[in-house]
């Protein structure tokens, strides 16, 4: 039988200059070197803390690289002590009567999403959420309702409405949004779930060792953690390893480990991998110089390219640079390339039609030279640079 409707797919996405492909990098402290040499200085990645940098360097924790399988599910014989504890260090940093990892943070994100919220409940889900969180949207029974971009107005409409129907309801929201670097308004959020009765479910993938006094993530900066019910995180980020976990009440956690497809058919973590996300996550309260660091480096990039903004979002170090136009945004990712940095183009369908842009991640590991030089590059070869407004369109409608 002919394959010619995939052809037919990857032609369409040839017309409209969509087409992706996979690029070899090799990761060496805050630089990648690509496959022809090209060295450059990396503002693409998420390693926010500087541990990939430091193990790329030869610290201790290079060990990780001499890896090898968990070769069954969590539920066979994939859960070893190394998950235990990798497991115990998560809950007591969210501070929660438990959690489990998971193999990825989209299996977290989108295994939760599906599992949690039943037939006659209401899911609350804003806009711009993570894909991984749509896509459990999207195979829950539940109802769902996207609500605008941190419109707590929306929220609380539909909240009042609802009052009395019976089922669970679920507020769902990424705690830093990966594409916009905003945050959702928690305090207001959890104040509306208490006063409904709702759950509130946050996605901490870009909070978790960034903010917070112990790296808690964006519950533990506003201090709302003991209101919000579960919390999803991920293990690539500022833990700078692999896998995905949940953390919240042991009730939430057995559901997941009895009824989660994500968690029950996957292969869990290499026992290696766990461990080294385990150090990671018993250091991170003592890393508040790193957070220090990345914060004023965060601060000292929006000033300098215009995008200062107040409160905890002066120091979140993902920063859009949006330009709009697909073709243009690309032509200044590649001059930012050949000016040696790497800036990635972040286009559509990851953000919404008319919205590409340069997404600039900072880290730990990088200089405040490094910064100055790069916004003086920005500016130089992109003098286009809209102001960052956030998108309003959601690939959830």
């Amino acid at each position: 039988m002919s394959l010619q409707p995939l052809h037919d797919r990857l032609k369409s996405f040839a017309q409209e200059g969509r087409t992706r492909k996979l690029h070899s990098r090799k990761v060496e402290g805050v630089h990648v070197v690509e496959a022809d040499g090209r060295r450059l200085m990396n503002f693409g990645g998420n390693d926010y803390l500087g541990v990939i940098a430091d193990e790329t360097r030869g610290c201790d924790l290079q060990a990780a690289y001499a890896t090898h399988g968990a070769s069954a599910s969590a539920l066979v014989c994939g859960w070893t002590p190394r998950h235990e504890a990798l497991a115990r260090s998560l809950a007591e940093l969210e501070q929660t009567e438990a959690a489990v990892v998971f193999p990825s943070g989209y299996a977290a994100c989108s295994g939760t999403l599906a599992t949690l919220p039943s037939e006659g409940d209401l899911i609350l889900s804003d806009e711009l959420n993570h894909a991984s969180l749509i896509d459990g949207c999207r195979l829950s029974k539940a109802e769902r309702v996207i609500y605008p971009h941190r419109d707590l107005d929306f929220v609380e409409h539909v909240l009042s409405d609802r009052a009395g129907k019976g089922g669970l309801i679920w507020i769902v929201t990424d705690g830093v949004f990966s594409m916009d670097g905003d945050v959702a308004p928690l305090p207001q959020l959890v104040d509306l779930a208490e006063r409904f009765g709702a759950h509130m479910i946050v996605d901490e993938a870009h909070g978790t060792g960034v903010l917070g006094s112990r790296g808690g993530g964006l519950c533990d900066a506003f201090g709302v953690s003991d209101r919000v019910t579960v919390r999803i995180g991920t293990l690539s980020k500022a833990v700078g390893h692999q896998g995905g976990f949940v953390a919240g009440p042991q009730v939430v956690i057995d559901t997941l480990v009895n009824a989660c497809r994500s968690l029950i058919f996957s292969t869990s973590l290499s026992p290696v991998v766990a461990e080294g996300a385990h150090r990671v996550i018993q250091r991170l309260s003592l890393w508040q110089d790193r957070r220090d660091r990345l914060a004023h480096m965060s601060r000292l990039f929006r000033r300098r390219m215009n995008r200062e903004t107040s409160g905890v979002e002066a120091g979140i170090p993902i920063v859009p640079l949006v330009i709009g136009d697909e073709a243009e945004t690309i032509r200044c990712s590649e001059a930012m390339r050949e000016n040696g940095f790497f800036v990635p183009a972040i286009r559509p369908p990851t953000v919404p039609a008319g919205k590409s842009r340069l997404r600039v991640s900072i880290t730990s590991a990088h200089r405040d030279h490094d910064i100055e030089l790069l916004a003086d590059v920005l500016h130089r070869v992109c003098p286009q640079l809209q102001s960052a407004e956030l998108a309003s369109v959601s690939e959830q409608a």
